[in-house]
């Protein structure tokens, strides 16, 4: 009798500890839960620590009451002016309302998946209205606040709070870039050729003027030869002449010896008579 009570009392033992820990729980400083009995909301609990649940009937889902982060793949977007972009933007949200989270997306997993839809949708309807200039220019910080004030209006309807939505990056789509690429090579190789023919048609012109100018240099050279020349004959005409005058004999004899240097300069031969006007002053008859 005794051994059956001690068997009957470890068994309530058991089922009490057993509904025990299955009617407690815990809640954490960064968590938040939401008692749910046959799949309905009972009650929320945001205040952390141990806790008490109607065992098997009642089930908690814990949500996370911290900052999170939301990084969607970029997309591409089309802007006011026909400009495309591939956007990359980030996403930092928290749970605020963990019933009405419960009722819209239940999961965090559906409720980024949700919030993604949000951020793509709020990107796309602000960007399409602006161009690219005023993207690049200083109303981006404006642009930013319009993206995030529609996000924040749509994220409400599913119990979170958005503290921010960034662009990370805005860059064109790849074939956008190569076409500007080539673009710009196809501009630059048409400067260079153009640089390249004002460099040869200056050159020429250059050479030109350099040729013109040492041809004129060259002519004036030669007419100041020609005229020094021609004042050198004129003055040693002169002095000739004068010698002449002065003593016609002693010009003669210069003559004369003169002629008789070129003419035996080389090895020449003469058939001369021997009284012969060459030989005057071989013949001794110089008076």
């Amino acid at each position: 009798m005794k051994d059956k009570f001690l068997y009957i009392s470890g068994f309530i033992g058991a089922v009490l500890i057993i509904l025990l820990l299955s009617s407690a729980y815990i809640v954490n400083q960064t968590e938040q839960a939401i008692v749910l009995q046959f799949g309905e909301p009972v009650r929320v609990v945001k205040d952390a620590g141990l806790k008490f649940k109607i065992p098997f009937i009642q089930k908690v889902v814990l949500y996370d009451t911290r900052l999170l982060n939301l990084d969607p793949p970029a997309q591409e977007i089309v802007l006011n002016d026909k400009k495309r972009l591939d956007v990359d933007s980030f996403t930092r949200y928290r749970i605020v309302d963990p019933l009405k989270f419960y009722q819209t997306v239940r999961t965090e997993t559906q409720a980024r998946s949700k919030l993604e839809e949000i951020v793509n949708s709020s990107v796309r309807k602000v960007l399409g209205r602006i161009t690219l200039q005023e993207l690049l220019s200083q109303k981006r910080a404006e642009i930013m606040s319009d993206i995030s004030n529609a996000v924040k209006i749509d994220a409400e309807q599913i119990g979170v709070n958005v503290a921010e939505v960034r662009i990370r990056r805005a860059d064109l789509p790849l074939e956008v870039l190569q076409a500007i690429n080539d673009r710009m090579k196809a501009e630059r190789e048409r400067d260079a050729k153009e640089f390249r023919a004002q460099g040869q048609q200056m050159a020429q012109q250059i050479r030109a003027t350099a040729d013109k100018e040492s041809t004129i240099i060259v002519a004036d050279a030669e007419k100041q030869a020609q005229i020094i020349r021609g004042q050198g004959d004129n003055e040693a005409t002169m002095i000739w002449n004068k010698a002449a005058s002065t003593d016609a004999e002693f010009y003669a004899f210069y003559r004369s010896l003169e002629a008789y240097r070129k003419s035996f300069k080389e090895k020449n031969s003469f058939v001369l008579a021997p009284d012969s006007e060459f030989f005057k002053y071989f013949n001794g008859d110089v008076k």
